[in-house]
């Protein structure tokens, strides 16, 4: 299946059962998918007149306890960062895939990976937080987006898909997961009950998103610290993929399309009698700082963060993580450029030559 059809596939097995949505490369053949797949499941397609409509549809549809999605690129996200904002101050489980291009601003249609920051720091205002998850295949875009909707239900929060436009627009073989039966999604929504349409737990009685301003100031700080509370536990929701990493000098460090790149680099680089190793974030959000901690900086020399985006993103994570146990080198490409395996390999060599 293609990454983007295999991906709307994911969330009608899941139990979405509403999408809203606005054309945009390179994402258009997820709502496409969806105009056709949802009546058949008796669920409810709609393209918005804009972005921030969709996104605001979604939003009342996830308010009515439905299994509800929005998908869109880089632009179309950032029109979308309010309603994500909402849905967040609002409780409110949702599920948001991001196909992402080049930017800034309209940028190119083609793949990036330059919504590294939006995506893990500042989806919207608010200082809110999402579980983001990288993938790295259409296997694993299938996989996370099917779980993305039990995590939304689990947190009442919006969860993101970051994928790159290369994951959404190629082809590969794919194991579906099983569909969710009408009982499986009846009980989902039953489990809603006490909240739904109402958007807030009931002894939140004083919420009032329609009259925003309602909320005392103690309200305020209240509600924010208990969504840090659930930011917090999220620690044991970091994934993340080592490869080859015993006896590794060189880390490459990278995720979605990138680190695929680069764990053939990895490969490669071994034939050739070049110790590396790779570090996959599978959720950018939460950071898996620990697998840096990990590492054997008596042995590691450097370690290599490989982004699609220029200037680069993720490296300030990757640079947190890595404490100055030892250098942090990019390798960069951006302006829907592909990241070549060739310009890794490099990159590493670079490294050794310089150590």
């Amino acid at each position: 299946m293609k990454g983007n059809e295999a991906i709307a596939e994911a969330a009608v097995r899941a139990g979405c059962r509403f999408f809203a949505g606005y054309p945009i490369t390179p994402q258009n053949e997820i709502p496409e998918y969806m105009a056709r797949r949802l009546p058949e499941v008796s669920g409810h397609f709609v393209q918005g007149e804009s972005e921030i409509a969709s996104v605001n549809m979604v939003y009342g549809a996830a308010a009515a306890g439905v299994r509800a999605m929005t998908s869109s690129s880089s632009p179309g996200i950032s029109l979308k960062s309010e309603g994500i904002s909402y849905l967040a101050g609002a409780e409110l489980p949702a599920v948001i895939v991001n196909v992402t291009r080049g930017g800034p601003g309209l940028g190119s249609i083609q793949a990036a990976q330059m919504d590294y920051l939006q995506a893990a720091k500042a989806s919207g205002h608010g200082g809110f937080r999402m579980l983001v998850y990288a993938p790295a295949t259409v296997q694993e875009a299938v996989d996370l987006t099917y779980a993305a909707f039990d995590l939304a239900d689990r947190d009442r929060n919006p969860v993101l898909i970051l994928a790159d436009g290369v994951i959404g627009t190629m082809m590969e073989p794919v194991v579906l997961p099983e569909m969710k039966s009408p009982e499986e999604i009846a009980a989902i929504q039953a489990g809603k009950r006490s909240w739904a349409c109402v958007g807030h737990r009931l002894d939140y009685a004083n919420r009032a998103w329609i009259r925003p301003g309602q909320w005392s100031t103690a309200k305020m700080q209240q509600v924010n610290e208990e969504a840090a509370a659930l930011y917090a536990s999220w620690e044991k929701d970091a994934k993340v993929e080592e490869y080859r990493l015993d006896d590794a000098q060189v880390v490459l460090t990278a995720y979605g399309i990138s680190a695929r790149i680069c764990k053939s680099a990895v490969d490669r680089l071994r034939s050739q009698g070049v110790k590396a190793g790779l570090i996959r974030p599978i959720t950018v959000h939460p950071f898996p700082f620990a697998a840096y901690d990990r590492l054997d900086y008596g042995r590691v020399t450097a370690v290599v963060d490989v982004e699609m985006s220029i200037p680069a993103q993720m490296v300030d994570d990757v640079r947190a993580a890595v404490k100055d146990r030892c250098p942090v080198e990019t390798c960069l490409c951006s302006g829907g450029n592909i990241m070549s395996r060739d310009a890794v390999i490099g990159a590493v060599n670079a490294v050794m030559e310089g150590n």
